[in-house]
């Protein structure tokens, strides 16, 4: 069926701010949905109150509502727009949840308006746990003992009937959240009274246990005539009992049997058909019994899901922008294929590669948190490798979580307390996969490790593998090692430094070792159809083996480097100003490379850059591919610290930094230093005094008087930033810093009680600059500027404290010979502006500046660090409407036993953003009231 001419505005619905359990993968969908309706000439409203995203951007959509995502909002677009559709599916369980309460109050009905990709039925079956459980059981799929409850008694009841252990599921909630398993009786009250209140409907899953089981996934897509394709197998590492997104995964299943896969895919098929009848993306958890092959349905989510990211990555066939497509009446049938441009949609991806994705967690900044992984997700990001092999791609995963590991082993990190490893083995958290190479080192028996942690023997076998490698290695010399064995280590993923630590010499000489012997990564394409048919996607992924399908063009290029994986204090933002780092480089003629490890985010699609390398941002692998493409130059200052800190290897390598150069990027980093800079220029700054051990620390806090701010250099999002009152809990603080962060100075500066917080955002071409927003924050001076709630403009700043703010901004910017994009930190005592810190680089500020002033500020910063226009070539027109706000957002509660505490350090994993009028609105004067609520140290 060709497309609904009928349907001519289309309402997409985001996600909201970026919480555990819902992340950035929903704005790759959204983006990507926008883009392929406005292709058929629909137009786009797009409604989410994410101001951090591209998705909110004015180059995804026609237009954008950046509101709260509640009824009163989507009635409101409906009165100014007449919308033919809806589509929710784009927007994970917030947009659907939305889009149905809309459904139940009659609003789409009232407009006129029709849902579409989407089955109300299919999504009250799938949400409602007992509806799916009598589904499955009507249609011969294999499900777990259970029932539902929706009473504390009925709860106890079921569980009495079953007998523990057991696993409670509420319906209708993201990210796992109120589930959990119970093992004893005398834990079960507890647990089913949480799982009551977590559902919104009050409804809680009571099933037998299958911890232990194998965990599998197929992606799939359908269209409104039933067609159905497979798009990828994907294989959870982690066996059942670990939530899907705290889980290692891997693409294609890699122990799947063949006739268990074909019993699984036509068991999804049934289960699809089953559901109701929708178009578009959908995502099916199956589990496995390992010692029977039995095979049970998890469940289904009828959207585009975390997984469908993933997929559309590791295979590159684009699941979101073909979904829209199907939402709006096409059949697969009737759509080319992305890659190849030549052949159908209508078939299932053969992958000639693997992919391995790890998720990355930030449980350092939730103290006291339970870090045992379970059914709720816990992690906040996640990194994906691709290799020719599990263990190349498990390897490259590993080297892009940036942990302070260079790997999977090799780096003399390792714990070898026998006990501590054997628990770790038995109560998985985020470093077990470390640990079961740990074990694998000291010796610990193959057949403990697998009972322990029930991983399949396959996937312990390739880690044991590895560490027997290693063994080999260090029997030799870089002198006297062997081109196959060399060769064999960089083919299992190895990284030089890695391979450098075991042969006891430099990484360079690792580095010269290899070339010697012709070993060199060569680029192959990732095509969807295992080179079946010519691909015209320039989407690369690194190797060992074969030729190079990567021809450099001898264009003018620029590489820029991403972010790599969400992490808290460095999230979407970074993304966002990458993306338009590369498009404005684009419209200077530039041919644009990007370099991303992250399958969540828009810069890693592969229409958004000319090439899209999706490769660790790791130094071997970025130096491998300058060498390659030559590029005129690197942009590091948009991808966030990740990118900051290779710019010092770039400079020692001779390789241009596009804008701010390092000696600058270095200035500002080194905290005693940029203070010496402020002292010459004579902006005022607190007191400090920069040390290097305790007894100096205590020395320096006489001169300077309690309280402290403590914090090394060289970080990101205030880690490990407090504040000490008094002698002891500085020396204890400044003893654990040193351990964490050897040979970095620590600097010790008074801490302005009581003061106001303010930060400007600049761009400056090196003589000229342009003040882009200054924010006042309503939180005090100590809650870090990412945990604040944030004004543009300020609202009780006087004309002589904004006056000293632009002043200083100028002169700092100039004085660090700023070119692109800055970011300056002020506190205010008495009328006096001090600064606190100065980043000259793309901020987490930024594009909210962009969404509330309406102007595309990362395309300009851009054109000046390419040196393409002068700050004075831009008219410079902001809307200035009232008063945004910046409200972050937190998830806290995936860690019920931990304080809300905000202090120095960034907790927040999301922002929105709120337009108000004026200073009497009820909002503002709410959060205004509670501007000292959760101030801790």
């Amino acid at each position: 069926m060709p497309k609904d001419t009928s349907i001519k505005h289309i309402l997409i619905i985001g996600s909201g701010p970026i919480v555990i359990g819902q992340a950035c993968e929903f704005d790759y969908a959204g983006s990507q949905a926008a883009r392929s309706l406005r292709e058929e000439g629909i137009e786009v409203t797009l409604i989410n109150s994410n101001p951090a995203t591209i998705m909110t951007d004015k180059v995804v959509a026609d237009n954008v509502y950046l509101l709260p995502l509640e009824k009163k909002s989507i009635i409101k677009i409906l009165e100014n727009h007449k919308i033919d559709a809806v589509l929710p599916t784009m927007g994970g369980q917030t947009a659907l949840n939305l889009a149905m309460e809309c459904d139940k109050a009659g609003v789409w009905k009232k407009f006129g308006v029709r849902m579409i990709g989407v089955d109300i039925n299919a999504i009250e079956t799938t949400e409602d746990r007992e509806k799916f459980r009598l589904k499955m059981i009507e249609i011969g799929v294999g499900v777990c003992k259970g029932a539902t409850a929706t009473s504390f008694l009925q709860g106890k009841e079921i569980a009495q009937e079953i007998g523990f252990p057991l696993v409670i599921r509420p319906s209708f909630t993201l990210g796992g959240t109120g589930g959990g398993f119970v093992h004893t009786a005398d834990k079960f009250d507890e647990a089913l009274t949480k799982g009551l209140h977590a559902s919104p409907t009050h409804e809680v899953l009571v099933e037998q246990s299958i911890l232990g089981w194998k965990e599998y996934e197929l992606e799939i897509l359908r269209d409104s005539i039933g067609n159905m394709i497979i798009i990828c197998s994907i294989e959870n590492f982690d066996p059942m009992g670990i939530h899907t997104g705290d889980s290692i995964t891997v693409a294609p299943a890699m122990t799947l049997p063949d006739t268990i896969y074909q019993e699984m895919r036509d068991q999804s098929i049934k289960m699809m058909k089953a559901i109701g009848n929708f178009a578009g993306g959908c995502n099916v958890q199956f589990s496995v019994c390992p010692d029977t092959d039995h095979i049970i349905g998890i469940e289904i989510n009828p959207r585009v899901s975390r997984s469908s990211a993933l997929a559309s990555k590791a295979t590159g066939y684009p699941i979101a922008k073909i979904s829209a497509k199907l939402a709006i009446g096409y059949n697969l049938d009737e759509l080319k294929n992305q890659i190849t441009k030549t052949t159908s949609a209508f078939f299932e991806p053969a992958l000639d590669y693997v992919i391995v994705k790890v998720p990355r967690w930030n449980f350092d900044k939730f103290k006291g948190a339970d870090r045992t992984l379970g059914l709720q997700m816990k992690s906040v990001g996640e990194t994906m490798g691709i290799g020719r092999n599990f263990q190349e791609a498990l390897q490259k995963a590993c080297q892009s979580l940036e942990i302070k590991r260079n790997g999977l082993g090799a780096d003399g990190k390792e714990l070898t307390n026998q006990d501590q490893i054997l628990d770790s083995l038995a109560n998985p958290s985020w470093n077990r996969l470390f640990h079961i190479y740990d074990a694998f080192k000291l010796g610990v028996q193959f057949k403990t490790i697998q009972k322990l942690t029930k991983i399949d023997p396959w996937f312990l076998t390739q880690i044991e593998e590895l560490v027997l490698l290693e063994k080999e290695i260090q029997k030799t010399t870089i002198q006297n090692i062997s081109r196959e064995m060399l060769k064999t280590a960089k083919q299992k993923g190895y990284a030089d430094r890695q391979i450098a630590h075991l042969l006891r010499c430099m990484e360079s000489e690792v580095f010269s070792k290899r070339h010697e012997f012709g070993i060199k990564r060569i680029y192959k394409i990732v095509d969807t159809c295992s080179a079946e048919f010519e691909a015209k996607t320039p989407y690369y992924y690194s190797t060992f083996e074969g030729e190079n399908e990567s021809i450099p063009s001898d264009k003018k290029k620029i590489i820029v480097l991403g972010s790599g994986p969400n992490r808290i204090g460095q999230g979407i933002e970074f993304d966002y100003s990458c993306v338009h780092g590369v498009l404005a480089a684009k419209e200077c003629g530039y041919e644009t490379i990007m370099i991303n490890c992250n399958p969540e985010t828009v810069s890693t699609d592969f229409d958004i850059a000319d090439k899209l390398y999706f490769e660790p941002v790791f130094w071997e692998h970025i130096y491998e591919i300058i060498l390659l493409e030559k590029p005129v130059g690197v942009i590091v200052q948009l991808g966030g610290q990740t990118a900051l800190k290779l710019a010092e290897k770039l400079e020692r390598y001779g390789i241009k930094i596009i804008g701010t150069d390092f000696q600058s990027l270095d200035l500002a980093e080194d905290r005693g230093r940029f203070s010496s800079l402020l002292k010459e220029i004579n902006i005022p700054y607190p007191e400090f005094g920069v040390i290097e051990n305790a007894d100096e620390a205590v020395a320096i806090s006489k001169k300077l008087n309690f309280p402290l701010l403590v914090r090394p250099s060289y970080v990101l999002g205030g880690q490990s930033m407090k504040i000490v009152i008094n002698e002891q809990e500085l020396e204890q603080h400044v003893v654990n810093l040193l351990k964490d962060h050897p040979g970095n100075q620590v600097l010790v500066d008074h801490f302005l009680e009581n003061a106001i917080e303010a930060e400007a955002d600049a761009i400056c071409d090196g003589e000229n600059v342009h003040i882009i927003g200054i924010m006042e924050h309503i939180e005090p001076a100590g809650i870090h500027s990412g945990d604040s709630h944030s004004v543009l403009p300020p609202f009780d700043l006087s004309d002589d404290v904004i006056r000293q703010i632009e002043e200083h901004t100028k002169k700092i910017a100039i004085a660090l010979k700023t070119v692109g994009l800055i970011n300056i930190q002020f506190a205010i005592k008495n009328e006096i502006v001090y600064i606190i810190e100065a980043n000259p680089r793309a901020s987490r500020t930024v594009p909210f500046i962009c969404k509330a002033y309406d102007e595309p500020y990362v395309n300009y910063a851009t054109k000046v660090m390419l040196g393409e226009n002068k700050v004075t070539d831009f008219t410079f027109n902001p809307k200035k409407n009232g008063y945004a706000i910046k409200i972050p957002v937190f998830s806290f509660n995936k860690f019920p036993n931990v304080n809300k505490e905000l202090g120095p350090e960034m907790k927040s994993t999301g922002e929105a953003i709120l337009f108000i009028d004026d200073l009497h609105d009820d909002a503002f004067v709410k959060l205004y009231s509670e501007r000292n609520l959760y101030l801790s140290r």
